[in-house]
């Protein structure tokens, strides 16, 4: 039997062993942490996951334990293959690689019903995505399925399922060089140790555990940015690829980073898992440490901006801000913002707030706050579950959504500072998941899943994406592996 060595234990990597043991591979699984720290950033996701479906009837494959309570009451909408691909262009300034595009977009659903197929669950993707809106929830941003159990629930999924069909799985092997043979890859080392493969799936993830890389490609002050996921990816796929060759490409100075609690650790904390992030700030404001407003909460919806919105955070001053609501909003704020580690101050004015405020001007946020409060534009409705266009007008930094006065007490402030989740700059990998070389050629018996690939994501993110990217690349490559290696 042919064997099949993934580099990795998260969702790609377990995706890509499934998908090459169903084709008869021996599959080994080498994840360099530990077994109680196993999944790679997977295990610190939410579990959100983007997909096309034109409707119910796409929804009930995937996530047939919906209810007919539920469906009555839920307006799901649709989300089709132009949705998809318009966000991936527009957020991506249209620099997405088209083939990977296309891979992404046209796999999504039949990847999701393939992973439903093996066992794993998935559901709506309730209270994130949804308001609740005169009786009727409704989903908004394009982004409706999550897996059961958040990203905890989909790695011990994927473990189960892997193990279950035979994948072997050896943690605590950190691989460290790629092995080759006449151009064609032919196996990894592990220490002192070399493994024999017919090909190799690397699907480690980047480099946005690594300080000095973060400084040396996204550029200083990277370094001091908290991680949001695990401390296990530090490149080690990248630098094991580009010795043999491998050609990089992609965003490398850019990155997905978001609002993150001022207090979280210095790397991802498993027991909290991302309920360090703060996304309701479009219903909000943020200030900086002078007291003022730096961008635009309502540019759109939370899922096509956060993850840009944490490096505007590392550029203001001391790398902090706080995000600012009153009462009218307050019950819509996600369930991170009820966390005991939560860093909140909470006030009856918004004078005695600023106060409590550590770290910001005082007057100066005074004085923001009365300058956005008058030129909030109230002939509009407020509904947070669509671009309302209820907007601030004549300020340097608009409101252009959601502009509700902060006026209503008792008001709430939380800090919070930019956390990385993972870099945009990897390997050049094509649509078949082959890792291409400096001169245009595939290496042979090379693949590559995850956030290690380079050319899907520029400047920006759509939620939901991460997951989904690493289930379609990571099932092609563990397919296309293992029929490789049956050559």
């Amino acid at each position: 039997m042919t064997r099949v060595v993934i580099v990795g234990g998260g969702n790609a990597a377990l995706c890509a062993a499934i998908s090459a043991r169903e084709r008869g591979a021996d599959v080994v699984l080498l994840e360099r942490a530990s077994y109680e720290l196993r999944g790679g950033n997977s295990r610190f996701t939410a579990g959100a996951m983007r997909t096309v479906y034109e409707g119910i009837d796409d929804l009930l494959k995937i996530m047939p334990d919906l209810t007919a309570s539920e469906i009555e009451r839920t307006e799901f909408g649709t989300y089709v293959r132009e949705d998809f691909y318009e966000d991936l262009g527009r957020v991506t300034n249209y620099r997405i690689d088209p083939d990977l595009a296309e891979r992404l977009v046209e796999d999504s659903f039949e990847t999701l019903w393939w992973m439903r197929q093996h066992g794993v669950r998935f559901l709506p993707l309730y209270g994130r995505q949804s308001f609740e809106i005169e009786g009727v929830v409704r989903f908004w941003g394009g982004l409706t399925v999550e897996a059961w159990g958040g990203g905890p629930g989909l790695v011990d999924s994927l473990t189960a399922i892997a193990e279950k069909i035979g994948v072997v799985i050896r943690y605590q092997s950190r691989a460290s060089r790629l092995l080759s043979k006449a151009g064609n890859v032919v196996g990894v080392e592990v220490g002192d140790v070399s493994i024999a493969a017919d090909a190799v799936v690397l699907a480690c993830g980047g480099f946005e555990s690594n300080p000095a890389w973060r400084t040396r490609y996204l550029g200083p002050g990277w370094d001091l940015a908290p991680v949001r996921g695990t401390r296990f990816n530090t490149g080690d796929g990248i630098k094991m690829a580009t010795e043999i060759g491998a050609a990089t490409r992609g965003h490398w100075s850019g990155c997905h980073a978001v609002s993150w609690d001022r207090n979280a650790p210095e790397f991802g904390d498993l027991e909290v898992g991302d309920n360090f992030q703060k996304h309701s700030y479009p219903l909000g404001i943020m200030v900086n440490a002078n007291g003022e407003r730096f961008v635009d909460e309502g540019a759109d919806f939370r899922n096509y901006t956060y993850a840009r919105y944490g490096h505007e955070i590392l550029k203001q001053p001391s790398q902090f801000a706080y995000q600012i609501f009153d009462k009218k909003v307050s019950h819509l704020l996600r369930d991170e913002y009820r966390i005991k580690q939560v860093t909140r101050i909470q006030a009856e004015t918004l004078s005695e707030l600023a106060q409590r405020m550590e770290g910001v001007d005082t007057e100066n946020f005074m004085s923001c706050v009365s300058a956005y409060n008058a030129a909030c534009n109230g002939d509009t409705p407020f509904d947070p579950s669509v671009k309302d266009g209820l907007c601030t007008l004549g300020l340097a930094v608009p409101k252009s959504n959601w502009a509700n006065p902060i006026d209503t007490p008792p008001f709430e402030a939380y800090g919070v500072t930019c956390g990385i989740t993972f870099t945009f700059g990897g390997l050049h990998v094509d649509s078949k998941a082959r890792v291409i070389d400096e001169a245009g050629s595939p290496i042979p018996r090379l693949y590559a899943a995850g956030e290690i690939v380079g050319g899907l994501f520029y400047f920006n993110y759509p939620g939901g994406t991460g997951l989904t990217s690493g289930s379609v690349f990571g099932r092609v490559a563990g397919s296309n592996a293992a029929n490789d290696s049956s050559a």
